[in-house]
């Protein structure tokens, strides 16, 4: 089933709620700049197994609406907690990618892992994308002003390099052709916006307001967001498993699908 919620006046989220009957639920939020797309290879699997899937488009990206304002991690975990009321989930696994993994981590913050009784992060840009005085891993300021830039001069360039160095293991033409396409879905305004919000977001004081069993995903290999992070996420969030990737980069869920896969049913339950 697909929705449009109204999460403030003339901007509406895009959700796909896939096997609504299933046993168990998961909602899923893609990282930048794709949309929920990006999780087809884990629908595809799960569905099948029962599982509910919930895909959910961001602000600004896939089929959501794209307003001009509204991309800190505050209000994008309000959208959230929007979509999770009006379909009145409860015990659900949340689990997001990259800078969905930050949104779902601010969200655990911010409302108290409001109808969530377990978290799953995969490459998640937590506890800071950028490097800072006091933690000295993630990119260089310089790395994402330069992205920045580039999108303001040839977004589908930017968007063409950021997909060369997303996948560990070699992907197809066709495949990569279609996740470009899910990049230019987003609006340009949108994808410059998160791109800010990394120099100015940190969620160091959010992972320790974290109390659900929690699993982390990184591929070792992630040129994104580099592996200490994920080491980070685990020092900082009690109950939580860190499950390293020996053969991914950034997109995990396709270098390694299969355990990837494996790992989340076997997280889930």
């Amino acid at each position: 089933m697909e929705y449009r919620i109204k999460v403030e006046p003339n901007v509406k989220i895009y959700v796909n709620d896939i096997n609504p009957r299933g046993r168990k639920t998961i909602l899923f939020i893609h990282g930048w700049p794709a949309n929920y797309k990006m999780f087809e290879y884990q629908y595809n699997k799960l569905v099948p197994l029962g599982y509910r899937c919930i895909g959910f488009d961001m602000r600004g990206f896939g089929n959501s609406d794209k307003p001009l304002t509204g991309y800190t991690y505050d209000r994008l975990a309000d959208d959230l907690k929007i979509v999770i009321e009006t379909l009145g989930l409860r015990d659900i696994t949340l689990s997001g990618h990259s800078t969905g993994g930050a949104v779902a981590i601010r969200y655990m913050a911010r409302y108290k892992g409001y109808g969530v009784c377990k978290l799953a992060l995969f490459a998640a840009a937590a506890p800071s994308l950028i490097r800072r005085p006091y933690f000295p891993y993630g990119q260089t300021e310089e790395a994402i002003q330069a992205i920045i830039q580039s999108t303001y001069a040839d977004r589908p360039l930017m968007l063409h390099n950021f997909g060369e160095m997303f996948f560990y293991q070699k992907v197809s033409q066709p495949f990569s052709d279609w996740f470009f396409q899910l990049g230019l879905q987003a609006a340009s305004w949108s994808t410059i916006a998160i791109s800010k919000a990394w120099l100015v977001e940190e969620l160091f004081s959010d992972l320790g307001k974290i109390h659900v069993p929690t699993l982390i995903m990184h591929g070792i290999h992630d040129q994104v967001v580099p592996y200490p992070l994920a080491t980070a996420q685990n020092l900082g969030i009690k109950n939580s498993k860190l499950i390293t990737f020996e053969n991914s980069g950034h997109g995990l869920f396709y270098d390694e699908r299969d355990k990837f896969n494996s790992e989340l049913i076997q997280f889930v339950g």
